[in-house]
């Protein structure tokens, strides 16, 4: 059999990491059997489904890096096919008209289950069964003559010859509707696979409440596209050993539904944050000087083209790309604003000015202003004086970088260059002092 995976959002204009994770499943599961990952977009809600909502969902996707094998399905279009099929199961005495509540609004088409106990196997779940008395009839058209979700989805993933649904498992329940609908319409019913729920530290579904719970919301926040799909990949999968960081290549290689766990899995921001910083770490030099030129560009500041050596500094300590901005503009300008909290706590105490005028005599003695030599002059001073680090550094931070905290200091001095450091803390004890 070939594999024929889909994922099946429906555009709201926002897209939830929840879905998401489905997509990344049915991509997953796709690759590693060497089949086909298809698209459909349930744009049958006219108001939400709206173009932009659309070009949002397909941007998540592309940002993902969740290539698609085949063009989208686009439900809208395929309204009469459901129709047709609705007919097709009154004629055959597997649905009936009625007037829903009989409030006189018009007849809807009424699916007829079977009236016979049910199980399926879930790839994920296992055996899952449920009693007739507790599946009751439901509609399929609505009174204005627009068919509901379940007979489109079925009848769309019919036509997309779709043979895993991996899905939700909000969705269980339909599962069983959809079972019976499969067999109304004498089509091959595929395997089913619920993924289990996201959840907070409470364990209630993970929502907005809780943070990012948006695709663009990671995105703008500064976390790299290859991050969230391993995060996400491991939200309820496991490699079977420890790997935490992997490779597309080593998911796709891993990856099996018998491994999905049937548990909740709890979304951890502080575990994606760390796996970025990772990610960030492990870039080439060369694509991390990129990115940060491209995030130093879209805020209106040149680098230049001697910059390397900010970026080097700065990619060991970059968790989220929306932090190389403010981290590095001080390197190329002197607009650079004081951290009003630093400047009470560090630099407005007694003896902070002092400290700062020895080390302009400190550093006019430098010949040579570099790391080496400006980290043992301050282990010097900091050993002669007795006043610690935690005394002489912060002031120093603070003047020439307006942050209290940020890269080791000696390469930090010896990149802005003598003149500029000297200038700088001159121009804090000016304005401070």
């Amino acid at each position: 059999m070939n594999t024929r995976t889909r994922f099946a959002p429906s555009p709201t204009g926002h897209v939830h990491i929840g879905n998401m994770r489905a997509a990344i499943f049915n991509w997953l599961y796709a690759r590693h059997t060497g089949g086909k990952f298809l698209l459909r977009v349930e744009d049958t809600d006219i108001e939400r489904s709206t173009p932009e909502a659309i070009k949002t969902l397909l941007e998540a996707l592309d940002w993902l890096g969740l290539d698609i094998d085949e063009e989208p399905l686009y439900q809208t279009t395929r309204m009469e096919a459901h129709l047709a099929a609705a007919e097709q199961l009154l004629v055959a005495g597997h649905a009936y008209r009625e007037d829903k509540g009989g409030l006189g609004q018009g007849e809807c088409i009424i699916f007829k289950m079977p009236g016979i106990d049910m199980e399926f196997h879930d790839e994920i779940k296992g055996t899952l069964r449920k009693p007739a008395a507790d599946m009751a009839d439901f509609v399929i058209v609505r009174s204005n003559g627009t068919p509901v979700f379940h007979i489109a989805n079925v009848l769309d993933d019919i036509e997309q010859g779709v043979t895993h649904v991996i899905r939700g498992d909000d969705h269980v329940e339909n599962t069983f509707r959809h079972i019976a609908l499969y067999q109304a319409l004498g089509a091959p019913v595929p395997k089913f696979a619920h993924l289990p729920m996201i959840i907070n530290a409470q364990g209630k579904p993970y929502s907005k409440r809780d943070g990012d719970a948006f695709i663009g919301d990671f995105q703008s926040k500064g976390f790299l596209g290859d991050t969230l799909f391993n995060y996400l990949a491991l939200l309820g999968w496991s490699p079977g050993d420890d790997r935490e960081i992997m490779t597309r290549e080593e998911m796709i290689e891993a990856f099996d539904l018998s491994a999905v766990r049937s548990s909740p899995a709890q979304m951890d921001l502080r575990k994606l944050l760390w796996m970025n910083g990772e990610y960030i770490r492990a870039m080439k030099p060369e694509d991390f000087a990129a990115l940060a030129r491209k995030e130093l560009s879209a805020a209106g500041i040149d680098p230049g083209l001697d910059a390397e050596a900010v970026f080097a500094l700065m990619q060991p300590r970059t968790k989220l790309t929306a932090d190389i901005v403010p981290a590095v503009t001080f390197f190329f300008t002197e607009d650079y604003e004081y951290d009003e909290k630093a400047v009470q706590k560090k630099l407005l105490k007694d003896g902070a000015f002092q400290t700062l005028e020895k080390i302009i005599e400190i550093f006019q003695g430098l010949e040579n202003f570099a790391t080496e030599t400006i980290d043992k002059a301050l282990h010097e001073f900091v050993e002669q004086s007795g006043l610690g680090f935690g005394v002489v550094m912060p002031p120093i931070r603070i003047a020439v970088s307006g942050q209290p905290s940020g890269p080791d200091l000696a390469p930090t001095l010896a990149i802005l260059g003598k003149d500029t450091v000297l200038a700088r803390i001159r121009r804090t004890i000016e304005q401070f002092g």
